[in-house]
């Protein structure tokens, strides 16, 4: 199996299609972790991934407070140069030192954000970042013009080699791509949750913005061994546990559209996720996918979702499965 590449925007970077998304990596023991997570089989599986030909990880300085950039930074240490995977992180979330379970501060000031790529730089034990992302916009009064041209100096200083955001809307796009062309966007986009397909993932392709979107199995329910039982096993500090998707009444209907691609995948010799992922691949402007796993043999679950083409048939089927279920309420079908 061969993973496609396509164009991050103008970057100059080319990527695969689906990307190793290492917020699981973290760990719990903070407010969005998702439970305990052993490191050496984070390492196994990004070792896996790089191996199935993906090309890059994407990560944050928030995910574990820390702990997901140190381990993707190990991970990479043991790589070859000459086959080591881009390197994508985000900044701009402050913890509570005090309490790690109270929700992070939303700060993108110039300064905090110098803090953080040098942290992320020791962190993962790089010289510079493929691509630096602000994660969330800014809630302390920080106008985002001026957050945008920090990240822009990190360009112009070696330390990154592109920049873009994560959870922007158009309006603050647009205000980021007067004062220096945005390289990439990470928007949430699944199935369940299309928002992003009426205005981000257009707005990106007609700026030659690349787009990688995330969650694309919705974390973890548009797998094939997802169940009620896995939501009640999960540990007591996985944020899914809170989830609207991941609880009643949305997760019946959630889980009757999982089983609604069986048959597709079926068809195509493949995984309920493999189809999943292609489905978000499917829309134009969508560079890739950042898909987690926290182990090799999740990896081999998705990995096949980077090489399918879905036909106009199978996205007929699709569509006709979300709007008979009522899941999600933007665009079912790319055009």
């Amino acid at each position: 199996m061969t993973l496609k590449t396509r164009p991050l925007g103008t970057s100059g970077m080319d990527v695969t299609t689906v990307g190793f998304g290492s917020w699981a990596v973290g760990g719990g023991g903070w407010a969005f972790g998702w439970g305990p997570q052993d490191d050496d089989d984070s390492i196994r599986a990004i070792k896996h991934a790089a191996s199935g030909g993906v090309n890059w990880i994407d990560t944050a300085a928030i995910y574990g407070l820390g702990h997901s950039e140190e381990v993707v930074g190990h991970a990479l240490a043991d790589i070859p140069a000459a086959d080591r995977p881009l390197v994508f992180t985000k900044c701009g979330l402050d913890p509570d030192p005090v309490d790690p379970y109270k929700p992070m501060s939303r700060n993108a000031q110039p300064a905090f954000l110098r803090v953080e790529v040098e942290r992320s730089l020791r962190r993962l034990q790089v010289e510079r970042i493929d691509l630096y992302q602000i994660h969330w916009p800014d809630e302390t009064g920080t106008a985002v013009e001026d957050s945008w041209g920090e990240m822009a100096r990190f360009v112009d200083e070696g330390k990154v080699r592109a920049i873009g955001v994560s959870n922007f809307g158009v309006d603050l796009l647009e205000r980021c791509e007067r004062v220096r062309h945005v390289d990439s966007v990470q928007p949430p986009f699944s199935l369940i949750r299309r928002g992003s397909g009426i205005d981000v993932i257009p707005w990106a392709a007609a700026h030659d913005t690349g787009v990688i979107v995330y969650s694309p199995m919705a974390s973890g329910i548009l797998t094939d061994s997802f169940s009620r039982e896995r939501v009640d096993a999960m540990a007591k500090d996985d944020w899914r546990r809170q989830a609207d998707s991941h609880t009643e009444p949305a997760l019946t209907r959630n889980l009757a559209l999982r089983d609604a691609l069986r048959p597709i995948a079926v068809r195509h010799g493949t995984t309920v996720s493999a189809i999943a992922v292609a489905w978000t691949l499917a829309w134009p402007g969508v560079s890739g996918a950042i898909v987690g796993a926290r182990t090799p043999e999740q990896v081999d679950g998705w990995l096949p979702g980077g090489s399918i083409s879905l036909s106009s048939a199978d996205l007929d089927e699709i569509a006709a499965a979300a709007e008979r279920l009522q899941v999600g309420t933007a665009p079912v079908r790319p055009k």
